[in-house]
């Protein structure tokens, strides 16, 4: 079946390349060659969707625009195969760079900064939605939409599918970003290994519960230790990955929901008020007060100390020697070369890589051995909190684009996320925006080679995983204080409490500069005054709010897990 979705980029271009005018011919041909039957639209509707872009596009002919994003195989598709298509229909010469992430980041601080115009869209991640929400320098969308941009906005374009639009809405209600791909971090398990009667009946006898998905951390620790060092088909097998390596990737590993898993912050979705994942502490009317325990945030609070030493004692007991000096790209793999048998933080990115035939971790029918399922709790985490991290690239207008440039961006952010191609789109990264999309029978016919990706996206549960939220003022400055303080605690120069005093108190220092420099007017940050922890909180009890907690004396409770097959199905139970 895949081979029939991925119809070859340079039989597309060479198809449209021989149109000598933009219009209907060439989106036939483009429907034709690239999209087929494969969209939630019939041909009649994907010829009308088609007609639109033609006719919206036609000030616009000739122009020339650039447009970027980061490197993902999404984003490499539009780029190599969508950008060209859209250029032969509609007459707009798109360029779609693909770069670094965190070249991305700093080339829109860069256009920020100085004014100047370096790209006319931008697909950045929704974590820089509290940025560009307080800052005021991108186009909201949705005054964008029914005013400047109307004549230039797909009817069709159903804002209602996406199922990342309340990641990309701020405070005042209004849409900032429109998501282009999305992605989240779950629990990567060897089910093969899992349903294996010898490990079942060996993990019950030494720790009295069944072997399955872990609910909790403690779970997981029990897992990691069953299965490191034991030898499963003649090889000695590790119980957990990660990496550790002080690199800019190595933040993206706690920025990226891993405080909230553990239980930090406060109850909340899409992410914890007042206190968000981040220990960002914001008042009643989003102002950002603190981020220390001191201030009543929660970056330093038990419950994220706690997530750190996890961190570091699962990395040296239980994870390959060598994934100490790892980044986050050269850790990616591992998992696929079949030697480890779970991952707590693994991105749902890697599903296409991790399901090409002939690896370890395939069976001979194009199934998987593995499944991917809810990430497993932290002991402080309650009910109601945020349970992972979603990444959601999403297209953005910056104010210092000229307006006519703007608007032919707009018709590419369209195109490319249009209901005519994302059904294709999706099969070919893996990486879902529509709620359409998600629930095509293209992708029920599939749903059993991605190993729960399909089950996960349609569950209930989708909606307690989420990306960075409103409470980070400028997301650019605080995010790379992370890895230099996760860094430090990895390599040993700090306990993993003095990392996360040292990084609480540099994400002070720069919310102290932008309050006394008053960029961000009364949305900005406002530091609250000094308190101990007990202070903090009873007030937060006091409020009807949990963070930032009291440590708790046991930290190690009482371990739960579930049946794979069991979770799947309830799952399509609450879909009836």
């Amino acid at each position: 079946m895949r081979r029939n979705l991925l119809t070859t980029t340079a039989v597309v271009l060479l198809a449209l390349a021989g149109s000598a005018q933009a219009g209907m011919n060439e989106a036939k041909t483009f429907l034709d060659k690239e999209i087929g039957d494969v969209s939630t639209l019939a041909r009649a509707d994907q010829e009308k969707e088609m007609q639109w872009f033609v006719d919206a596009a036609k000030p616009f002919q000739g122009m020339e625009i650039k447009v970027v994003s980061e490197t993902l195989t999404t984003h490499q598709y539009e780029s190599q195969v969508l950008a060209p298509a859209f250029t032969a229909i509609t007459g707009i010469k798109v360029t779609h760079d693909v770069i670094q992430e965190g070249d991305v980041v700093e080339k829109i601080q860069t256009q920020m900064q100085t004014g100047q115009n370096l790209y006319d869209g931008w697909v950045n991640d929704s974590d820089l939605i509290g940025t560009h929400w307080r800052y005021k320098q991108v186009r909201n969308l949705t005054d964008w939409m029914a005013g400047e941009g109307k004549d230039v906005t797909n009817p069709g374009l159903d804002i209602a599918d996406f199922i990342g639009t309340s990641f990309t809405t701020a405070p005042d209600k209004k849409l900032y970003q429109l998501p282009d791909q999305q992605f989240a971090n779950l629990y990567w398990f060897r089910y093969d290994w899992f349903n294996d009667e010898k490990n079942k009946a060996d993990f019950k006898a030494k720790y009295g519960y069944d072997l399955g998905v872990p609910v909790n951390w403690s779970a997981y620790e029990d897992i990691a230790e069953f299965f490191t060092g034991r030898d499963v088909n003649g090889k000695k097998v590790f119980g957990h990955m990660d990496y550790g390596k002080k690199d800019p990737s190595l933040g993206w590993r706690f920025t990226d929901a891993w405080l909230s898993m553990a239980g930090n912050g406060d109850k909340g979705l899409p992410n914890g008020l007042p206190v968000d994942e981040w220990g960002i502490k914001v008042d009643a009317n989003s102002r950002p007060v603190g981020s220390c325990v001191a201030r009543g945030g929660d970056t330093n609070g038990p419950a994220a100390v706690y997530s750190i030493q996890k961190y570091l004692d699962w990395l040296k007991a239980y994870a390959p020697p060598e994934a100490q000096g790892m980044t986050f790209s050269e850790s990616g793999p591992v998992p696929s070369q079949g030697n480890v048998a779970q991952q707590i933080f693994w991105y749902t990115a890697f599903t296409a890589d991790m399901v090409k035939p002939g690896l370890p971790v395939m069976n001979a029918d194009g199934t998987p051995k593995w499944r991917m399922a809810p990430s497993p709790h932290g002991v402080y985490w309650k009910d109601g909190m945020k349970l992972g991290y979603q990444d959601v690239g999403s297209w953005t207008l910056m104010k210092s684009t000229p307006i006519d440039r703007a608007k032919a961006a707009w018709l590419y952010a369209q195109f490319v996320t249009s209901k005519t191609v994302d059904v294709k789109k999706s099969h070919v990264g893996l990486t879902f925006i529509r709620e359409s999309t998600i629930r095509d029978k293209s992708f029920t016919k599939r749903a059993p080679e991605l190993g729960g990706l399909i089950e996960f996206y349609r569950s209930p549960a989708r909606v307690q995983w989420s990306p960075t939220g409103t409470n980070v003022p400028d997301y650019p400055k605080l995010a790379q204080l992370w890895w230099q303080a996760i860094g430090d605690a990895a390599s040993g120069a700090k306990t993993a409490q003095g990392a996360m005093d040292a990084l609480c108190a540099d994400q002070e220092k720069v919310m102290q500069r932008i309050e006394r420099a008053g960029v961000q007017g009364d949305i900005g940050p406002k530091l609250a005054e000094e308190h101990d922890l007990a202070y903090w909180n009873a007030d937060a009890v006091k409020n009807g709010h949990l963070a930032p907690q009291l440590k708790i004396a046991t930290e190690k409770e009482k371990p739960v897990t579930v049946n794979y097959d069991e979770l799947v199905k309830s799952w399509a139970d609450a879909q009836k």
